[in-house]
């Protein structure tokens, strides 16, 4: 009745939401009020077994038994019930007593929770027990005989029977635990009976499973017997065709087809067999026969299509996919090693290098037959050896076939493994050049070949060492003669434009060429020569030398000096005699010479940037122009008008330009306003 009694001294809600909720003040709490304030009671326990040995010692407030709860008057008047069936009724009349059934079903699921029981408590519940709590010892075999031995009541002395007095209840325990041992071993054969018939029945579905896994296996290993009868008649029929005596011989091509079947029949036992064994007795002999007539350098694709076809039908593919080269595993790399390969040899050993064309073509008919590692063997160990002393034996003067014709056609087939021949080469032909003249142009033709052969590092050394310092002493006895000028000299150095360097070039021509040169122009021009023989004498020198050439600054600056020789000697004889439109023809020259110049150099600069268009970096450039400069060439150029740079020329600091028969500059302006504009000057 006290609970919740210090609400009194607050609003009281939490009163009022219970018992809004069906609450009863001074009753429980739940559906069937069954609360309790204090959740365990503690209850004294009647001898000294252990815990459990006296019964259940659950109270009747224990949380364990809610919901169900059972008073004291309840369970006093079970026990009465159950007391009665032993004693006699009161009015003397029999009462039959009550007994309490499991079914079967029960014992089943209680034999199927009992059966989870783990091994140490199967072990602890058949122990060997000794109670020494009594005042004699006494040895049980399980614990559940000590619970049934405290559960007896004590022995008292019996009451005498008096006129009055009433027959009292009497106890059997030996018949009770008799009856009580009974009832668990038929329990227990009970629960052994379920248990034995679950087992039973997972043991026929598990062997009618496995009697379809058998099933299925000996149907797929009579399928696989069957196959290997065939293809063991099949291997048989072989080896009886290949007996000397018989009278249908096996072929190659018989046998290539009796593996194809094999192959595309019975797959399965033909990647699992013996493929090297089985080739071995039955492709070898056979091949051998096949080949043993075969010269490869007068017929070099024969056998190349028979051994292609045995390629896929022996050709280990796991072997190839890790690249390895086992002859023990793949019959077809023994095949091509045991019995192809001494064919080669023989005919390597027999081979001169020089005549390479005949090795060459072998070869490359059969390099997408011969496994890799096999043609790099033959490249390496065979013919390799063979040019390299071929080629400590050639000597560049005595002999008439050049060495590139038998060394060059093994470029797409050796590639790398050719470069250890390149350095005896140079240094062979170097030694060859030391006697050499520019006259001569046989050696031209000769290494004419190796150019995009030797890396441009080593031909360019090779070209400064050994002919660089010939062409240089070619061009020094060089005379410049006007009147009577020998030209031989300058074509046997300029014909090697584009076998050395255009900087190479052009260091020759400065050092050794135009100085002489414009000394003979000075002294032509101080004896009141004839302007127009010097124009077409200066002309004439100029067309002798490529775009190339003539592009480069250096060059330019030597014609353009030669120019203005020109012009400071029309301009200086004034007062003497000079030629009638001397000064007109040297002015046009040189405007005429300076425009080609800057149109040469502004078609550079539009090829430049087109390939940049094409590169994808400054797709703009080709099509809009890229400054005021620029676009003013381009109308230029669109209307015929010359627009040129005057060269030494500047007003206010800024480049003057000649724009037809007018001088402009270009002013900036503004530059935030980006404002250009021109003036005539």
């Amino acid at each position: 009745m006290d609970f919740g009694s210090w609400e009194r001294h607050t609003k009281g809600i939490g009163q009022k939401l219970l018992q809004k909720m069906g609450y009863v003040p001074g009753k429980g709490l739940g559906k069937n009020a069954q609360g309790i304030i204090n959740p365990i009671e503690a209850k004294q326990r009647k001898g000294k077994g252990a815990v459990g040995a006296y019964g259940s010692e659950r109270t009747s407030q224990s949380l364990q038994d809610f919901p169900v709860v059972d008073s004291e008057e309840e369970a006093e008047e079970e026990f009465q019930k159950e007391l009665s069936q032993w004693r006699k009724d009161p009015n003397g009349g029999k009462k039959k007593p009550k007994y309490s059934y499991k079914t079967v079903e029960e014992l089943k699921a209680k034999g199927r929770i009992n059966k989870q029981l783990s091994a140490p408590q199967k072990e602890l519940s058949q122990v060997k027990v000794i109670d020494m709590t009594g005042r004699e010892q006494k040895v049980y075999y399980s614990y559940s005989q000590i619970s049934h031995k405290h559960n007896i009541p004590d022995d008292s002395p019996q009451q005498p029977l008096g006129k009055d007095a009433k027959p009292q209840g009497f106890a059997l325990p030996e018949l009770e635990h008799n009856l009580q041992l009974l009832i668990d071993i038929t329990e227990q054969e009970i629960i052994q009976s379920d248990r034995q018939l679950q087992y039973e029945r997972d043991m026929v579905v598990n062997l009618t499973h496995e009697i379809q896994k058998m099933s299925e296996v000996l149907s797929h290993e009579e399928t696989a017997i069957s196959n290997l009868s065939k293809v063991l008649d099949m291997v048989e029929e072989c080896e009886r065709r290949m007996q000397p005596n018989c009278e249908n011989p096996l072929t190659l091509d018989e046998c290539a087809k009796i593996f194809e079947t094999l192959q595309d029949k019975y797959y399965e036992e033909y990647r699992m067999s013996d493929r090297v064994d089985l080739a071995v007795a039955i492709v070898y002999p056979l091949m051998k026969d096949y080949f043993k007539n075969w010269d490869p350098l007068k017929d070099c694709t024969y056998g190349t299509e028979i051994i292609a076809k045995w390629k896929s039908l022996l050709e280990n593919d796991q072997l190839l996919s890790h690249g390895g080269q086992d002859l023990s595993t793949d019959a077809f790399h023994r095949l091509m090693w045991e019995i192809w390969m001494p064919y080669v040899r023989n005919i390597v050993a027999q081979w001169q290098p020089r005549n390479c064309g005949s090795m060459v073509d072998f070869l490359d008919s059969w390099v997408h037959v011969v496994p890799v590692w096999i043609l790099d063997n033959i490249l390496d160990q065979l013919i390799f050896p063979k040019l390299q002393k071929e080629v400590e034996n050639w000597n560049p003067l005595t002999d008439t076939v050049p060495i590139h014709s038998w060394i060059h056609p093994w470029l797409p087939l050796m590639q790398a493994r050719l470069e250890p021949l390149y350095s005896p080469i140079r240094n062979k032909l170097a030694n060859a050049l030391q006697k050499w003249h520019p006259s001569d142009s046989s050696a031209k033709l000769i290494l004419q070949p190796w150019k995009d052969v030797f890396t441009p590092g080593s031909w360019e050394a090779f070209m400064v060492k050994n002919i660089v310092p010939k062409l240089g002493m070619c061009l020094n006895e060089l005379i410049i003669n006007p009147h009577q000028q020998h030209m031989d000299a300058f074509y046997w150095v300029i014909d090697w434009e584009g076998m050395i360097s255009v900087s190479s070039l052009v260091g020759l021509l400065e050092k050794h060429f135009f100085p002489k040169w414009l000394q003979v122009l000075c002294s032509w021009l101080s004896n009141s020569p004839n302007y127009e023989e010097i124009t077409k004498w200066y002309l004439g020198w100029k067309s002798m030398f490529s775009d190339q050439v003539l592009a480069h600054p250096s060059i330019k600056d030597k014609f353009n000096e030669a120019l203005d020789i020109m012009n400071r000697a029309v301009s200086s004889s004034v007062g003497g005699y000079m030629q009638p439109g001397a000064r007109e023809n040297i002015a046009y020259l040189t405007h005429t010479e300076r425009r080609k110049d800057f149109q040469y150099e502004a078609m550079q600069e539009r090829r430049e940037a087109e390939n940049m268009a094409q590169r994808g970096i400054g797709m703009a450039a080709s099509s809009v122009p890229m400054n005021f400069k620029d676009l003013i060439q381009t109308k230029a150029e669109e209307h015929n008008i010359v627009f040129m740079p005057v060269i030494g020329k500047r007003h206010e600091g800024k480049q003057l330009y000649t724009f037809g028969r007018i001088v402009i500059y270009i002013d900036r302006g503004d530059q935030k306003r980006n404002h250009r504009a021109l003036h005539l000057v």
